[in-house]
């Protein structure tokens, strides 16, 4: 049996089957898509061929570069299911059928090799079931891997094994759904619903079942089961239109068909005709005509919000929803809220914490997989476990037996204990036996909140820190809200330089957050320009170069490793590192242009700088600068790793790490990697092509006008852009200096940000979060 995995079958080529086989070729693996030969039988492919096209056309993007696209290939299981020999790993995701799918298996069993992996997709049918009147050897290359929706943008996996399931195939599975695919990999046991569908589908019911009992708005009860209990802002209403109102009468039946006749979920799962009605008139969500929100089009797409009581449409309302700590966190403060708003959040939150909380070790081995799987599959800040810490287990306990309801036994053992606790500079959880255990991480896996609690920073400000990540290695880390960079940054930019220089040997630019930067604080640059403090600007710009230009040239390897959002300066910082080592859904770009200025901080050189190196640039100033040119005033930001790599945002040979949780670790390597003969580079010299290629860039800009994709004040931001790419007002630019370029960026960003055009950009900017087009 190999140990790696090195091609993929997928079978059936719907929604979720598609998606798996396009993170399998995301991550650069081959991938054979599989389904049914179609009645007509015109082309017998056209199911998988037909899957593939629309991932192509679809947002958000299955697939990360549509280069990904061509390593899959698609076939029918009539004619080509015999190419599963080729595999090592056999995914099955057809219809929640028992019949079908144990029929397709037999088929499997016939042409597979022995030790290949194959696994069910299932999120109902529970692994005994699945493999009843297989043989022993196919039993133990079976496995239930459930991945969630979409398959690309949610990290958690679920992996259930049976008695039979050999562990090395297990573990081969895992290592690559975690490496290459990027899940984090949570075990669960073998029953109804696994962890996370479980929990979310008896916290859905909760809600709904509250909402219509208590007579609140879907506005209210959203407003309350939202944001305030950490988590998705959609609450419970909006999300249900978000996956689909039709599906919930699916999820019900099955569960309440598996689930043990004492399962609390049979005293809550209900019928309810409004929720019928719906479905039987199309109105299954965002999907269909709408849900329990829609958009009245022939009213102006007016926002409407179904009456629960009549079943009506009205134009949707704003709930006032809890305030002060109740509303910002304060579980304890938000279920003892007198009324209404603190009655439901009690009845969704106390049922659904009393709930998990029984599902240790039944669903799950520990707190700490129950808490994963709600985190990463239904996108909550908080786990069960960590939200009953905020409410006190023992507070919970007591109010639940004071209501005459069960208390689970995992809260009898924690008494009035945490179920987290931080010992020794270590993260620990409370285990079933009452003693504390260490987290422990996967090899490879580095956090920098885990440094944190061992550790103080080398370095700290109000906007930025630095620390040691061991082996001589510091992590730079921006803390502003967003990662926004201002001149905090700058200054412990300028001052880590000499202490890297001095004690170690590389330093990674690096934030545990979503988002690695959403590029300069445009708060406080707007408040510089409404005081006119032109000097403090101007400041901020020349401080910026200097520090990025510091990192570039430092006598150390400087290694980037963004992930989520890399925009603006957070773009230009990464721009300037020797190397970077990139989640793989990174979205990075030069934005300014959006708020009517041009990038400040030496990303027009860097790019120029790439695009004249670039292999397959004709020869000449000019192509160069129309590429960067036409990236920057567009404002383009890549939809990932890959794509940045395209726009070069990105070198051809930085790394592409696909679990974040890996990220800071690979960086890591990559820094010490560069340590041995390390040397600074050379600045380099701009052949540029001065007035002629101006207007060149001008004509272009023009035509865009002209379309009407160009606003008149578009034209003015990319004239100036042009005047910089150019080489400035000289009739005929040869070549120029580094620093004359800095020079020429930093007069024409100052000229900009005196624009009246451009400060109701950036006002704009702040108050909606999307650029203004005037």
């Amino acid at each position: 049996m190999s140990d790696t995995i090195r091609k993929v079958c997928v079978i059936g080529a719907g929604t979720m089957g598609a998606g798996i086989a396009a993170q399998v070729a995301n991550a650069g693996v081959p991938v054979l898509l599989l389904d049914i030969v179609p009645k007509d039988a015109g082309n017998r492919n056209a199911i998988a061929e037909g899957a593939v096209a629309k991932m192509l056309k679809t947002e958000p993007a299955p697939f990360m570069s549509k280069s990904a696209a061509k390593l899959v290939e698609t076939g029918n299981i009539e004619d080509h299911l015999e190419k599963i020999a080729e595999c090592d790993w056999v995914i099955e995701a057809v219809i929640e059928r028992l019949d079908i799918k144990q029929g397709l298996y037999a088929r499997i069993e016939a042409v597979k090799r022995d030790g290949t992996a194959v696994s069910s997709n299932t999120s109902t049918i529970p692994l005994a079931q699945l493999v009843e009147g297989r043989s022993a050897a196919f039993q133990r290359d079976f496995l239930i891997t459930h991945f969630f929706n979409p398959p690309r943008y949610m990290r958690l996996l679920e992996i259930v094994t049976g008695p039979a399931t050999d562990t090395a195939i297990a573990a081969k599975v895992e290592r690559f759904s975690d490496a290459a695919l990027g899940k984090t990999v949570v075990r669960a046991n073998d029953t109804p619903g696994f962890i996370a569908n479980r929990i979310g589908t008896y916290w859905i019911q909760l809600g709904l079942n509250a909402a219509f009992d208590m007579g609140l708005t879907v506005e209210l009860a959203d407003a309350i089961a939202g944001k305030p209990m950490g988590v998705p802002k959609t609450g419970i209403f909006g999300l249900v239109d978000l996956v689909g109102i039709d599906l919930m009468p699916h999820l019900q039946a099955s569960l309440t068909s598996t689930l043990p006749k004492d399962d609390p979920y049979h005293a809550i799962a209900r019928t309810m005709p409004l929720i019928e009605k719906m479905i039987g008139e199309g109105y299954t969500g965002r999907k269909g005509k709408g849900g329990f929100y829609r958009l009245n089009k022939e009213m102006g797409r007016r926002k409407e919000t179904i009456d629960l009581a009549s079943g009506e449409y009205r134009e949707t309302i704003r709930a006032f929803g809890p305030s002060g700590a109740a509303g910002k966190g304060d579980l304890r403060a938000l279920v003892e809220t007198k009324g209404k708003i603190g009655d439901y959040a009690w009845a969704v939150l106390g049922g659904t914490l009393a709930y998990a909380a029984a599902l240790v070790p039944s669903a799950a081995g520990d707190v700490v997989a129950i808490d994963d799987a709600m985190k990463l599959g239904y996108n909550w800040k908080a786990g069960p476990f960590e939200m009953i810490d905020k409410l006190g287990a023992a507070w919970l306990a007591q109010r639940l037996e004071s209501e005459g309801k069960p208390v689970p036994e995992i809260l009898k053992i924690a008494g009035d204990r945490t179920f987290y606790r931080v010992e020794d500079g270590k993260r620990q959880y409370l285990d079933l036996d009452g003693t504390y255990r260490d987290i422990k991480r996967p090899e490879g896996v580095l956090k920098l909140s885990d440094i944190k609690l061992a550790s103080k920073p080398l370095l700290r400000n109000g906007s930025a820190a630095l620390w040691d990540v061991g082996d001589g290695v510091v992590a730079l880390e921006f803390t502003g809200k967003m990662n926004a960079l201002d001149g905090d940054v700058m200054k412990l930019i300028v001052e880590a330089i000499p202490l890297v220089k001095a004690k170690y040997k590389a330093l990674v630019v690096y934030n545990d957050a979503d988002s690695f930067s959403a590029g300069a604080n445009l708060g406080l640059a707007l408040f510089a320009v409404n005081i006119a403090a032109w000097g403090e600007i101007e400041k901020l710009i020349a401080g910026g170069q200097m520090a990025y230009k510091g990192l570039k040239y430092a006598p150390f390897p400087v290694v980037g490793a963004p992930a989520g959002l890399a925009v603006g300066g957070g773009c230009e910082i990464l721009l300037h590192c020797d190397a970077v080592q990139a989640h793989a859904e990174l979205y990075m770009g030069l934005v300014e242009c959006g708020v009517g200025l041009i990038p400040g901080w030496g990303g027009n050189g860097e790019m120029l700088d790439r695009w004249q190196k670039n292999k397959g640039m004709p020869k000449g100033p000019m192509p160069a600068v129309a590429k960067v040119f036409e990236t920057v005033s567009t404002a383009s930001v890549s939809r990932s790793a890959a794509q940045a790599k395209e726009l070069l945002f990105l070198r051809a040979d930085d790394g592409v790490t696909m679990n974040r949780d890996r990220l800071l670790y690979d960086a890591k390597q990559k820094a010490l990697s560069l340590v041995e003969g390390y040397a600074a580079p050379e600045a380099p010299t701009f052949r540029l092509p001065g007035e002629s290629g101006r207007t060149a860039l001008g004509m272009a800009a023009e035509g865009f006008h002209k379309q009407g994709k160009a606003t008149d004040y578009d034209m003015v931001v990319s004239a100036a852009l042009a005047g910089v790419l150019s080489g400035g007002e000289a009739d005929l630019v040869d070549t120029v200096s580094e620093a004359e370029l800095l020079k020429l960026e930093r007069e024409t960003f100052m000229r900009l940000v005196r624009e009246p055009r451009s400060i109701v950009r950036v006002e704009h900017m702040l108050e909606t979060g999307k650029p203004l087009r005037n």
